[in-house]
């Protein structure tokens, strides 16, 4: 093909004349021209490999054998919408039910995150017949207006905060409001949403949902105290909201102990709206909201029908090894081995990963038990951090 011969110089020069400015490139100063994927590799037109950190939908590596051949043979036998019978979509649904909480039993699937996280929106919206939404500082849901609208880490940066959006502190026992040393920092965080609800009251508006991704990844990747969903859920529950986790960064055994991420606040946990995004077919465009029957129902009540034009066919890339005795859908049936090596490194030294380990895993996520020791100064150790084949330092 002519792109693969042409120079990174003459893509570069293409590129800043054709795409807008806002389609920012990864390390503007001295672009990587990337032109292969493979395992947790990507290589440039001059065949350096750089391991990668900071893909978060290639879930179970780049080009993994199982889904391109899954892909490749779907391609050559339908790509329709949802609106057909088939099998590939139901049990792809009962699949991921298996997984879930029993009360999340209803799947809509779509092409984005950012579609998962607007119909949740909707769903939220018409279940209550309230609008307002309360959301965690720096949170980021999507790119679509309706969910700019929710996301501090956009709208601060455009058109300001709407009237129906309302803003909690973010649970982080690390540089937040209240720190580890804090007796009941799940409760203390929880009392901050009470308060931020109560001020939505006292207006006279009424809350339709809190949306909060389950282990906010934008916001620095931090995890909330056990606890703080449950108590969140009271309050939101009391003022007739519901409670919407978002697991499109977060979900799909990238937390290693759990399935989703929303499973480390406990068992007895379970939010009333889940959404999920691309990582569930290793970057291709695919996602789904699992809900209550009870919000379905209300949802259906409209009259509207919902449908997604191509899910379908994507379905195929996960659902194809089905047919073959011992194995699952690719995507899928890779994630245990990416959970186990995740919980094997949590025996580590802090700051350190076993690259022996991460070669092992020819198709799989980056994963460290980089555990920052220095807590009075609330700075990484990055020197403790040792990466191989990486072009660029670790930045604090």
């Amino acid at each position: 093909m002519a792109a693969d011969r042409r120079g990174k110089v003459e893509t570069l020069a293409l590129r800043r004349r054709l795409l807008s400015n806002s389609c920012r490139l990864f390390y503007p100063e001295d672009p990587i021209k990337i032109v292969r994927g493979q395992g947790q590799y990507l290589y440039d037109e001059q065949g350096a490999e750089y391991l990668d950190c900071i893909n978060n939908v290639a879930h179970v590596g780049h080009c993994h054998p199982l889904v391109v051949q899954a892909a490749h043979e779907q391609n050559q036998v339908l790509n329709t919408n949802s609106r057909y019978l088939h099998d590939n979509i139901v049990d792809y649904a009962q699949r991921l039910s298996e997984t879930l909480p029993e009360k999340l039993s209803v799947f809509y699937f779509l092409n984005s995150g950012s579609e998962a996280n607007d119909l949740a929106l909707r769903l939220a919206r018409q279940y209550t017949g309230h609008w307002d939404v309360v959301v965690l500082d720096h949170a980021y849901h999507g790119h679509l207006s309706s969910l700019i609208d929710i996301s501090p880490y956009k709208f601060r940066d455009l058109d300001g905060q709407k009237e129906w959006v309302h803003v909690a502190p973010l649970p982080d026992t690390y540089r937040g409001l209240y720190q580890e040393d804090h007796p009941d920092p799940a409760g203390a965080y929880a009392n901050e949403v009470k308060r931020v609800v109560s001020s939505v009251q006292e207006k006279g508006r009424k809350i339709a949902a809190f949306f909060v991704e389950s282990l906010p990844s934008v916001a620095g990747q931090i995890i909330p105290p056990a606890g703080f969903f449950q108590e969140v859920a009271e309050h939101i529950h009391g003022a007739g909201g519901v409670f919407v986790a978002d697991e499109i960064q977060v979900g799909f055994g990238r937390v290693g102990k759990h399935f989703w991420a929303f499973q480390l606040q406990g068992e007895d946990f379970v939010p009333d709206i889940v959404t999920m995004g691309k990582s569930i077919g290793n970057g291709h465009p695919v996602a789904c909201v699992a809900t209550t029957q009870a919000v379905a129902r209300a949802f259906e009540a409209t009259g509207v029908e919902y449908f997604n034009t191509r899910e379908r066919q994507r379905q195929r890339h996960r659902q194809r090894e089905k047919q073959a005795p011992h194995t699952g859908s690719p995507t899928w049936d890779s994630i245990p081995g990416l959970q186990d090596h995740a919980l094997g490194q949590r025996n580590l030294p802090p700051g350190r990963i076993t690259w022996e380990a991460c070669d092992d895993l020819k198709y799989g996520a980056l994963h460290t038990s980089s555990e920052a020791h220095l807590r009075d100064t609330m700075t990484p150790p990055t020197e403790w951090l040792q990466f191989k084949r990486l072009k660029f330092p670790i930045i604090p």
